[in-house]
């Protein structure tokens, strides 16, 4: 890549498309699963942003993919679901996903987590249960509690990031780590004392 190559002329088009395009991948993957009778969350980013822009929508930052919430043993209908979407079905680097036909990128795709079950084997609490979500204006969204669960057990720069956001936002306070195991609990207390990081 050449830094110092001029700007490209449609700059703010090329933004825009990037923020559409995660938009648009979102969308017609809920709406495919929901064709199939697939149970299915919103979580991560997207899951972020939504309960975010329901305070403020200054404050919602871009992902770059889409983060889904399936039961193991639905992954077989989303397979069929998806594929009838444009999606193609990879498994890789350990992570069950969805990328678009027919030159989408693995990093740009629908990420799956399985309920009931932890992401790493360290985890100190697996994903939430599928009962654990509520529907949105256009999707099934994962629910604020077991959002705020799922970032701390993550734990990365990126989840502490939007947990700040939340915080800043009302949308956690003081009273929320009591609702946690204590690690995860000591680490929204650690969040809490320096919300600015």
């Amino acid at each position: 890549m050449n830094l110092s190559a001029p700007w490209p002329a449609d700059i703010l088009e090329r933004m825009g498309r990037a923020v559409e395009k995660v938009q648009e991948r979102l969308l017609r993957a809920a709406r495919a699963l929901e064709g199939g009778s697939v149970p299915y969350a919103i979580i991560g980013g997207n899951a972020v942003a939504a309960w975010v822009a329901k305070v403020d929508e200054g404050s919602v930052r871009n992902t770059r993919d889409v983060d889904i919430l399936i039961r193991r043993a639905d992954l077989d209908g989303a397979k069929i679901a998806m594929d009838g979407a444009g999606f193609e079905y990879a498994f890789t680097y350990g992570v069950h996903l969805f990328y678009e036909r027919p030159d989408g990128k693995p990093s740009e795709g629908v990420h799956l987590l399985f309920a009931g079950e932890k992401v790493k084997p360290t985890d100190p609490v697996p994903a939430p249960d599928m009962s654990e979500s509520e529907r949105g204006a256009a999707f099934q969204v994962i629910a604020l509690d077991a959002l705020i669960r799922m970032k701390l057990v993550a734990n990365r720069d990126k989840d502490r990031t939007h947990l700040r956001d939340m915080i800043a936002l009302g949308l956690i306070d003081a009273t929320w780590p009591e609702r946690f195991p204590e690690v995860l609990a000591d680490r929204l207390r650690q969040i809490l004392a320096n919300p600015d990081g």
